[in-house]
């Protein structure tokens, strides 16, 4: 799950991680006024949305008069802002941040993830802060720092003077780094973070320390232990399929191409999405019903994958284990009945009450292509794809 800069930066005050001084704002009017509460010109405003590159997309801006914060407000707010992580349908801007203006010496790179290869924690840093990330490593990889943490013995001193040693901190400012991050690492481990990313991490010309952005994102299994997280979910920011599939508890995932698929188990999902890009084709999400998907799963996973009007084909591909066979062919013919079928549908199950579930699907009356394996539902695949 993600959540806004300035819902990041609440949590960095909670864990006494130096933050510039700043409010959000819904409106021109709530900008002026927080502007004005900061007594401090110049304000940066930025809009808040969740994806990165907001900068050279225009959606942060500096304002140095009290008639500029009205205007730079005013041209942010509601601008539908396109960046490269956005795709160009952009996000709309619902929300601003007006936060102080600091006078910048040195901008760093800071961010902790989870190490799946080592099963640890990895904290990356970088003089190179302000710039992608993805640039630094690809042109001057040299300039990333590299610490891995385990997280059964936790942060050391030793890896906060690798950090410090390694970013060319002065002598007083070590300490204040290290302090900040053994709080960020307490935050990134208490709230089961799956990113936490400071760009820039900002040395102020009076020898501050501040994090001038923040990104935090959560692993989404772990929030039933976060309830104060939930109530960060913005659901104006997420895909709408998205937050329909989340109602029944369905892993789906939009993506941009043509043949809506279902599947049960994320391995077997991986392997028929590439089946469908061997075919010719783009997968249009990923929809993983789960071992013990019920008829009812089954009909509102078909019935979220045929309101997708990029669809041209459907290609179910089930392997009855936990979910049988005769379940899934209910529950697709329940939703073919209710939604109506608009697009051709290729069906491949093996399993649990295969014989079963195929004659389900054959005497519903439905206009449904059964596929004999996996090679034979390729075929069928790629002709949908040709038209």
């Amino acid at each position: 799950m993600k959540i806004h800069e300035y819902q990041a930066k609440q949590l960095f005050e909670k864990y006494n991680v130096p933050i510039p001084r700043g409010k959000v704002a819904f409106s021109v009017e709530e900008a002026k006024a927080v502007a004005a509460e900061l007594a401090t010109l110049p304000v940066v405003i930025k809009a808040q949305i969740h994806a990165g590159g907001r900068g050279k997309g225009g959606g942060v801006k500096l304002a140095k008069t009290a008639a500029e914060v009205e205007e730079v407000a005013g041209s942010i707010l509601g601008m539908t802002l396109v960046t490269h992580q956005t795709g160009p349908e952009g996000k709309l801007v619902r929300r601003l941040l007006v936060e102080e203006g600091l006078q910048i010496d040195k901008e760093l790179y800071f961010s902790m993830l989870p190490d799946r290869s080592t099963a640890g924690i990895v904290i990356m840093a970088s003089e190179a802060g302000g710039m992608d990330i993805e640039e630094v490593a690809a042109k001057t990889p040299e300039k990333i720092i590299k610490v891995q943490i385990n997280p059964l013995l936790g942060l050391q001193p030793f890896h906060l003077r690798q950090l410090a040693y390694g970013l060319n901190l002065e002598p007083e400012l070590i300490k204040i780094f290290s302090a900040m991050v053994k709080n960020l690492y307490q935050l990134f481990c208490g709230y089961d973070c799956s990113m936490l990313e400071i760009n820039p991490l900002v040395i102020t010309a009076d020898k501050k320390m501040l994090a001038l952005d923040a990104k935090v994102n959560f692993d989404d299994s772990a929030l039933f232990r976060h309830k104060d997280i939930l109530e960060y979910r913005d659901l104006d920011e997420e895909d709408p399929l998205e937050v329909e599939a989340s109602k029944y508890n369905l892993n789906y995932i939009k993506m941009d191409g043509n043949i809506g698929n279902m599947v049960n188990g994320a391995g077997l999902a991986m392997a028929t999405m590439d089946l469908i890009k061997l075919a010719g084709a783009e997968p249009a999400n990923f929809l993983d019903v789960g071992g013990g998907a019920s008829a009812e799963m089954v009909e509102n996973g078909f019935r979220i994958i045929l309101s997708d009007p990029h669809v041209k084909g459907i290609f179910i591909n089930i392997f009855g284990g936990i979910l049988r066979c005769d379940v899934l062919a209910e529950g697709v013919v329940q939703a073919a009945k209710k939604v109506g079928i608009r697009v051709p549908v290729v069906i491949r199950m093996e399993g649990t009450n295969v014989d079963r579930g195929r004659q389900i699907l054959e005497e519903s009356g439905l206009n449904l292509m059964a596929a004999a394996n996996l090679k034979d539902a390729a075929q069928k695949v790629a002709s949908i794809a040709r038209g």
